[in-house]
């Protein structure tokens, strides 16, 4: 069995608190490892910590570093935003690209992201890139629906040969 590591700010991380409580079981640390599908050395870190500072020790910690440039409800914005598509937020097409969401936020915030920053900004949203679908600009949609109603089912109904 192996625990798949999910850390919640606040709460103990999946394989830590996995490991813990095999380890409270009696379960020698390697046999721990191996169930948890960590490496030994972790187990016993994990060990250490709880012996020294208590089970607050495998709780999750925030993440060092420059905090973000626009705070929660900023961020929901940005999102519902986003869900609104480009047209909407006066792009000529409904593609979002980084430059583009760069500009919504610096347009609806006041607040500069670099291109690769919004990168990051929305991979940390949870969002991946995308790849729009190729249409041709000509396209009719009209005569596509006439094409498969009436020219379909009769290239389709003749007989191979």
């Amino acid at each position: 069995m192996c625990y798949e590591t999910s850390w919640k700010p606040g709460g103990i991380a999946t394989a830590p608190g996995a490991a813990l409580a095999l380890l409270r079981q009696g379960y020698p640390p390697v046999e721990v490892a191996e169930r948890v599908g960590v490496d030994r050395r972790s187990v016993r870190r994990w060990k250490a910590a709880v012996r020294e500072r208590g089970a607050k020790a495998l709780r999750a910690q925030p993440v060092p570093g420059r905090p973000r440039k626009l705070d929660a409800p900023s961020l929901k914005e940005l999102k519902r935003d986003l869900l609104k598509g480009a047209q909407a937020a006066g792009f000529p097409t409904d593609l979002w690209t980084c430059p583009r969401i760069a500009q919504l936020i610096r347009s609806r915030f006041g607040v500069h992201y670099q291109v690769s920053g919004v990168w990051r900004l929305l991979r940390a949203l949870d969002w991946s890139p995308q790849k729009p679908e190729r249409r041709a600009v000509e396209r009719n949609e009209r005569e596509i629906q006439r094409w498969v109603k009436k020219e379909w089912p009769r290239i389709k109904k003749k007989p191979a040969g």
